[in-house]
C-alpha cells in the first residue's frame, strides 16, 4: 500500500478527490497525513477522513530554508512513499525537493511547459489560445519545470473567463492526479525512471 502525504495551502479540492478515491478498499494508496503552510480550509477534508494534519506556518521562520527544514522534519515523521503538492502556494526550498525527489509530484492547471507559474489559467485566457490543459509533474527546483508524468488538453471555449475555464480544468486535474497515484502504487509508473529519462535528479 502506497503511503501519501499531501501538502496544501487552501481549500484542498484535489486533496478531497484523492481522499475520496482512497476510501475505496481497492485503491492501492492511502493518505497518511496532510500538511499546510497556514490554517487551511482543506484541513476539514482530512478531518472528515480521520487523517492527521500538521502546520508549518509560513512567516514564522527567519528564512525559507528554515521553514523548509521544519516541513521536511514533519514529513519525515510519517515517512511517506509519495508527497503530493495540492495547491501549496509556496516554492519548496531546494533542500526539501532534493530530499524527496523524485517522490514528490504536483498538479498544474495548464499543458506544461505552456503557462507555468501561479496564474496558468489567467495566462492562457490572456494569450487567447484555443486550448490549454492540466498536467502532473515531478517537482524540481524550478517553477513548474519538472518532468511531466501525465497531461491532457482542455479546450478554451468562446466566452470563457478565468473562473469558467478553471472550473473545467479542475476535474481533469483531479482525474489525472488519482490515476498517477494509482499507477505509482501499482508499479505501472516509475518516477525514478521518468526522472532519469529526462535527466532530472533521481
Amino acid at each position: 500500500m502506497l503511503t501519501v502525504a499531501v501538502l496544501i495551502s487552501g481549500t484542498g479540492s484535489n486533496l478531497r478527490a484523492l481522499l475520496d478515491a482512497a476510501a475505496d478498499a481497492d485503491f492501492p494508496a492511502r493518505v497518511v497525513v496532510v500538511g499546510a503552510d497556514r490554517e487551511a480550509d482543506g484541513f476539514a477534508h482530512a478531518e472528515d477522513y480521520g487523517v492527521p494534519t500538521f502546520m508549518v506556518p509560513w512567516g514564522q521562520f527567519d528564512s525559507r530554508e528554515e521553514w523548509g527544514a521544519e516541513l521536511d522534519a514533519q514529513l519525515a515523521v510519517w515517512r511517506p512513499d509519495l508527497v503530493v503538492l495540492s495547491g501549496l502556494m509556496r516554492l519548496l526550498p531546494a533542500g526539501v525537493v532534493d530530499e524527496w525527489s523524485p517522490r514528490i509530484i504536483n498538479t498544474h492547471p495548464a499543458y506544461l511547459p505552456e503557462f507555468p507559474g501561479a496564474h496558468g489559467v489567467r495566462d492562457a485566457i490572456a494569450a487567447g489560445v484555443a486550448q490549454t490543459g492540466a498536467s502532473v509533474i515531478i517537482v524540481d527546483n524550478g517553477v513548474d519545470s519538472g518532468p511531466i508524468v501525465a497531461q491532457e488538453r482542455v479546450p478554451v471555449l468562446r466566452g470563457d473567463d478565468e473562473h469558467s475555464l478553471h472550473d473545467r480544468i479542475k476535474p481533469v486535474e483531479r482525474r489525472l492526479l488519482i490515476d498517477v497515484v494509482r499507477r505509482i502504487a501499482t508499479g505501472d509508473l516509475d518516477l525514478a525512471a521518468v526522472a532519469a529519462a529526462t535527466g532530472a535528479p533521481s
